[in-house]
């Protein structure tokens, strides 16, 4: 070629738009890579450009797994006392979606447990849940949830993800999305799980996926026994210094490969090399106990690492003193088709102190003006019976509830209702985008506005869809 043909080549509109293209990748590279936070996307709403005043830091989303029993926990029903194995009405059920009760006859189905009132609103609460019911005066109680799907999965995923359509990203990645993370050295997004009490449904990745969001949303999951993390120590002979130029030696490879492909995941595996360095460091102090007090021990009933639903709760405390912006803990337990009443009493015996414990330890610590935490399943369970001897209930979607408490959260308030078999949701009837829209408002975004463009549309977390529920916000 001649010098003549070269210079025309080099100024040429395709090389000069692949040139260019190359350095404006590098500068995509650098504003993705700029974070106070190691291992984050800058946040698309930084301090300073929230659309209200937050209310909240974080979320601890308490995920009762398998579709808790709001007749057993937060409904009382007089009426079904009254029709207890007489016939559902079908003015009720009439060609209503039910899980396994489909063609079947329908029976009404009692409540099983005591019902008492406490604190000053005077708020009902089973007499399976003694420690949550001393801190009514804390919480909002939202009896009238409704949800699309009957069947768990697909139910999880509504509940996670506010779309009945797998590969959406979760309201924790949404989360970090919007606000990025409080901590250098831990993921924004952590999950635990446990399981006891009762028919444990298995639980998905794909419940906290990052969907079309970029892949340093996803949240990640800690082992809940034995080490958080695997393999979080050095092989033997392999200092943390000799690690930290291996990491830097990747990352410069890294780099090179994102200045010619331009592919925002590159960036992400950078941002989480440097993560996970920085967590060999720190895991290991998250896991040490040591440093907790008998009294806080006590307070939760449990041994810390054990796998348990309690040793998660004071897990989940730890995480939030050190960033963590959402975490979610699943306990699998709550499917009760038969043995309602043995297994309810079993998985409530798990789950009631600790949950309250964790409210307790973090008022004292003065974080729970700073955090929601949300309390509930998937869905509800039927005012009819299931099973042999009629000693269970099927999956109900029409109306159940959950509870929130911490900061925005107006305690002693009960919101919505049920009707009188508690079917449906009646008065204020309330959506699991309703539920997220809330959530996203305490933590100073308005739902409306927190978008992502994917295949041509602005996605969000509540779709179309999503009010703020005022009524039980200070």
């Amino acid at each position: 070629m001649s010098p003549f043909s070269e210079y025309v080549s080099e100024i040429n509109r395709r090389t000069f738009l692949k040139k260019s293209l190359s350095s404006l990748g590098v500068i995509a590279m650098g504003d993705l890579l700029a974070s106070d936070a190691i291992g984050q996307q800058v946040p698309l709403f930084p301090n300073g450009g929230l659309h209200y005043p937050a209310k909240v830091k974080r979320i601890i989303h308490l995920c009762m797994a398998g579709g808790p029993s709001h007749l057993e926990s937060f409904d009382y029903k007089p009426t079904l006392e009254k029709y207890h194995e007489q016939a559902m009405p079908d003015s009720i059920t009439s060609g209503e979606q039910i899980a396994q009760l489909q063609g079947k006859q329908l029976k009404v189905k009692g409540p099983t447990f005591k019902f008492f009132r406490h604190g000053e609103s005077g708020m009902e609460i089973t007499d399976q849940f003694p420690h949550i019911a001393s801190l009514v005066d804390e919480i909002a109680v939202i009896r009238s949830m409704y949800t699309e799907q009957i069947n768990h999965d697909p139910a999880h995923t509504f509940m996670n993800t506010g779309s009945i359509i797998p590969g959406r990203p979760s309201m924790g990645a949404w989360t970090l999305y919007g606000l990025g993370s409080l901590s250098r050295d831990l993921p924004g997004y952590v999950v635990l799980s446990s399981a006891g009490g009762g028919q444990g449904q298995p639980i998905s990745a794909k419940q906290w996926h990052n969907g079309f969001l970029p892949s340093k949303h996803q949240g990640v999951e800690l082992q809940s026994k034995g080490d958080p993390v695997y393999y979080v120590s050095n092989p033997d002979g392999i200092s943390r210094g000799s690690q930290g130029d291996l990491v830097e030696t990747i990352n410069s490879l890294n780099d090179h490969l994102a200045s010619q492909r331009h592919d925002p995941e590159i960036a992400t595996r950078i941002a989480q090399y440097e993560l996970a360095f920085q967590m060999q460091a720190t895991v290991p102090d998250l896991a040490d106990f040591s440093s907790e007090s008998q009294c806080t021990l006590d307070l939760y009933g449990c041994t810390p690492g054990d796998g348990s639903y309690a040793s998660n709760c004071l897990m989940a405390r730890r995480l939030a003193e050190r960033g963590v912006r959402f975490i979610q803990l699943y306990h699998r337990g709550w499917d009760h088709h038969s043995n309602l009443e043995n297994d309810f009493q079993k998985v409530a015996k798990l789950s009631d102190q600790p949950t309250a414990a964790l409210i307790k330890d973090l008022k004292s610590r003065g974080m729970l003006d700073e955090t929601l935490i949300i309390w509930g399943g998937e869905f509800g369970r039927t005012p009819m019976s299931q099973g042999t001897g009629a000693k269970g209930r099927d999956h109900h979607i029409k109306g159940f509830s959950v509870f929130l408490a911490g900061g925005g959260i107006k305690g002693g308030t009960v919101y919505g209702t049920t009707d009188d078999f508690g079917y449906n949701a009646e008065e204020s009837p309330t959506a699991v985008h309703d539920l997220h829209a809330t959530m996203l408002h305490l933590l100073g975004i308005d739902h409306e506005r927190l978008t992502y463009k994917f295949q041509g549309r602005d996605f969000r977390l509540t779709d179309v869809h999503g009010h703020v529920i005022k009524d039980i916000l200070t």
